[in-house]
């Protein structure tokens, strides 16, 4: 009776303990979702409706939602398995009236037909000894599939993020762009104007008329293009943000401003801090455990059983000293044979492992080559845009040159028409390059995997990813 009490005294405090390790467990996840958004280096990009729209993303995005859950469902998977290392508890109670229509004989004994009441009322405990640690080793199995999902929801967290500035960059480009272009079919208009009034004036041939009238169909045509592709992103932008109606918020492409000082080169250690090269390597310890865990099955379990309540034929006697009921035992267990599963699952576990091994190198290349690709991208990027400016500062002193040429009368007012066409076409070169540069930012972001890009070769601890 006492060993039973302790049993029972040590069970309020072991399993208590536990739960409240996993309740930190949650607490930490909540504290990395707001980590995973990355704020402060979205905030270097200096724009105050980009962070608001990021925050909103965060509250109200389906797909965060649900990565969120997948956390909380594994979570509760570790709860399930942990609870198979601890002892269970249960009460079954048994009050009946048993009939017995016939007599019974015991040898020389003879018992007539009879009906009694039988009261039953056990609190039954089993343990399964892990004398070869394959709970434990199932547990922390679980436990590295829950890390697999923590890193499935960080990805989510910086593909997101990364792809909903992405498309907010581009609908703020298309917005200059259409803005642009109408100022390009009204200026094509005006020369398709002038050029009829030369040809009338037997200045000029049809030929000449008709290049024009086809230039400015062609000008509209890319202004219903970019108004399409204006609703396209504007949409997209809505489902980031659940939006059922309205526009979703934007800068002014005047206000974008572009990162530099950005390092040019990092160290392979980088890589570390992907959540697919996480994956894989909590993929291959979790296929480590499981390969134990199947040797152990060859191995034999022991359960320690007791119980200990009442047990009495009368009610008024329930409660007696001689009708307390105690009894325990060990029960051993070996299966001598099992048709060769055990090797099976066994050999099953083995390749899983190898399968794993080879998916942890291959993601190592890939990681390194998307990265590269993203170094690459970026260069040229800023290199592209650095060459644009250039040309548009050449192509503002041409068209200046126009006005004053025109302003002294050596140049006519179509002169100024196609001067000026030229140097809205090079602006828009400017701003595409300008609005590519950003992007190649978040590429790569995204290849790194989602830290801050001035910080790209300093260490990284694992508990801060």
């Amino acid at each position: 009776m006492k060993k039973f009490l302790i049993i029972l005294l040590t069970l309020t405090i072991v399993v208590p303990a536990a739960y409240a390790r996993q309740s930190k467990s949650e607490i930490k996840h909540e504290q990395n979702k707001i980590h995973y958004l990355n704020l402060s280096w979205w905030e270097k990009y200096q724009d105050p409706i980009l962070i608001d729209n990021i925050k909103k993303l965060y509250e109200v995005n389906y797909d965060l939602k649900n990565a969120d859950l997948k956390v909380k469902e594994n979570e509760k998977l570790v709860k399930i398995q942990f609870a198979n290392e601890l002892p269970m508890l249960s009460f079954d109670g048994s009050l009946g009236r048993q009939f017995r229509s016939s007599d019974q004989r015991f040898g020389d004994l003879l018992i007539p037909s009879f009906a009694q009441y039988n009261y039953q009322l056990p609190l039954t405990m089993t343990y399964e000894v892990d004398i070869w640690g394959q709970n434990r080793l199932k547990t922390k199995s679980v436990e590295q599939q829950l890390a697999i999902v923590k890193q499935a929801e960080r990805a989510t967290y910086i593909t997101l993020t990364s792809d909903f500035t992405a498309d907010y960059f581009n609908l703020i480009k298309t917005d200059k762009f259409l803005q642009i272009q109408n100022e390009l079919v009204k200026i094509q208009e005006d020369i398709v104007a002038k050029t009829m009034k030369k040809y009338d004036a037997g200045l000029c041939t049809i030929n000449e008329v008709l290049a024009e009238q086809k230039l400015l169909t062609q000008l509209k045509e890319e202004q219903n293009n970019l108004t399409e592709k204006e609703d396209v992103l504007s949409n997209s932008l809505r489902v980031y943000l659940s939006m059922k109606e309205g526009e979703p918020s934007r800068a002014k492409y005047e206000d974008l401003i572009l990162l530099t000082g950005i390092p040019m080169q990092y160290d392979t250690t980088v890589i570390e801090n992907r959540p697919d090269y996480l994956q894989e390597e909590a993929n291959i310890k979790r296929m480590g455990f499981d390969v134990r865990i199947a040797r152990k099955e060859f191995l034999p379990k022991f359960i320690i059983f007791g119980q200990i309540g009442l047990n009495a034929y009368d009610w008024g006697k329930l409660f007696n000293s001689y009708s307390q009921l105690f009894n325990a035992g060990i029960l051993p267990s070996f299966d001598l044979f099992a048709g060769g599963r055990k090797m099976a699952m066994l050999k099953l576990r083995k390749y899983q492992y190898e399968e794993a091994l080879n998916s942890y190198q291959k993601t190592i290349l890939e990681s390194i080559k998307e990265i590269n690709l993203g170094l690459a991208g970026y260069k040229i990027a800023m290199e592209n845009y650095d060459q644009s400016t250039e040309r548009m500062k050449i192509q503002s002193k041409i068209y200046k040159l126009m006005e004053d040429k025109h302003d002294i009368g050596a140049a006519s007012d179509i002169d100024v028409l196609y001067s000026r066409e030229a140097h809205l076409l090079m602006q828009k070169e400017e701003i595409s390059n300008k609005i590519n540069y950003l992007i190649s930012t978040i590429s790569l972001y995204k290849a790194v995997g989602g830290i801050d890009l001035y910080s790209i070769n300093a260490p990284v601890a694992r508990e801060d990813i």
